[in-house]
């Protein structure tokens, strides 16, 4: 089983939106049930919203359901749980080693780094571009899922 956790600031906005997009890409691969795929927090802000309306349409324009997902918070104990911790930008990747204690294994990446193109997410939050959000997580998720199966676990 390949456990990934994406994280961002409020889990309301891109980590969904990329959790979504991966749990998709791999059913459509028809590999679900090789992957365990969520998505947290670094803040503590939006714990136990919804994804955020914009975010959500644009999933579901793409056929993408997030129903019944709801903002968590990273925990300590997940760097351990997840083989893979993908965060957003350089802030959530500060965040995260600092809430996981660093990354002595290697396992806390930027989801464009999975791509020809290593840098942040557009964060709609600030820029309200959903599209450009779109292109970034499916563009990361399609790296990180060719990545995994380059590494021969699916």
């Amino acid at each position: 089983m390949i456990k990934i956790l994406f994280v961002c600031h409020g889990n309301i906005c891109r980590s969904p939106m990329a959790e979504f997009v991966m749990k998709d890409m791999v059913r459509q691969a028809g590999v679900e049930d090789l992957f365990e795929i969520a998505s947290a927090a670094t803040s503590t802000e939006e714990i136990g919203n919804p994804v955020y309306p914009p975010a959500r349409r644009k999933l579901a324009e793409h056929g993408i359901s997030c129903a019944g997902k709801t903002a968590r918070q990273l925990r300590k104990n997940d760097y351990e749980y997840y083989d893979h911790l993908v965060g957003m930008d350089s802030a959530n990747l500060r965040n995260m080693h600092r809430i996981c204690g660093g990354d002595e294994a290697g396992k806390i990446s930027l989801l464009l780094d999975w791509t020809s193109r290593p840098g942040s997410v557009a964060d709609p939050w600030y820029t309200g571009d959903f599209e450009a959000t779109w292109r970034d997580v499916e563009e990361g998720c399609r790296g990180l899922l060719h990545a995994i199966a380059e590494r021969g676990y699916c």
